[in-house]
């Protein structure tokens, strides 16, 4: 968002060290939701070893994690790390965002990983520090592309008519 949006009332996209700070937290919030549905699955499908049924495990906390983002996103745009950070998800026009659109955005949103994991198998790199490094690398570089676009948002987010805001709460009026 350009400074003349901003003044006529129409919010801008939240900075780039904000928008990373709410997905570290989100990640700290996320293990616990990973945490609860890892458990979940092994109690249900009766899982004695972490390695059998693995592919099914990962389904099941893909598909967790998009109920999760979807619900958060279609419901108020904001996740719990959203709302600490003042930060919201809006479609183009500045209005809230569906169900169809907030599960898009999540699929999208994996190129954040996708490149990363792609070329490590490619390279056969097995080294979980190598990848874990490589991941971050590819993380930062995907972030910095914001500075490409005059608005400041993610590829995904312009792929799929969505928008981060800047969304504080309203401040109380001090005469009421």
């Amino acid at each position: 968002m350009s400074v003349r949006s901003q003044a006529q009332g129409v919010p801008g996209a939240p900075s780039l060290r904000r928008r990373l700070a709410c997905l570290v937290y989100e990640g700290v919030l996320l293990f616990g939701v990973v945490m609860i549905a890892g458990y979940l699955f092994s109690s249900l499908t009766q899982q004695t070893h972490a390695l059998r049924g693995r592919e099914a495990l990962q389904a099941f906390l893909f598909l967790v994690l998009g109920i999760y983002f979807g619900w958060f996103w279609s419901r108020g745009g904001q996740t719990v790390a959203m709302r600490a950070w003042h930060i919201r998800l809006v479609d183009s026009h500045g209005r809230p965002v569906g169900q169809v659109r907030a599960v898009a955005r999540y699929l999208a949103s994996y190129i954040w990983f996708v490149p990363a994991l792609g070329s490590a198998a490619l390279l056969h790199w097995t080294d979980g520090s190598v990848l874990f490094g490589w991941m971050t690398l590819w993380a930062l570089v995907y972030a910095g592309t914001t500075h490409l676009r005059a608005d400041r948002q993610y590829w995904h987010d312009v792929l799929c008519g969505t928008r981060l805001i800047d969304w504080r709460p309203a401040r109380p009026d001090p005469r009421a």
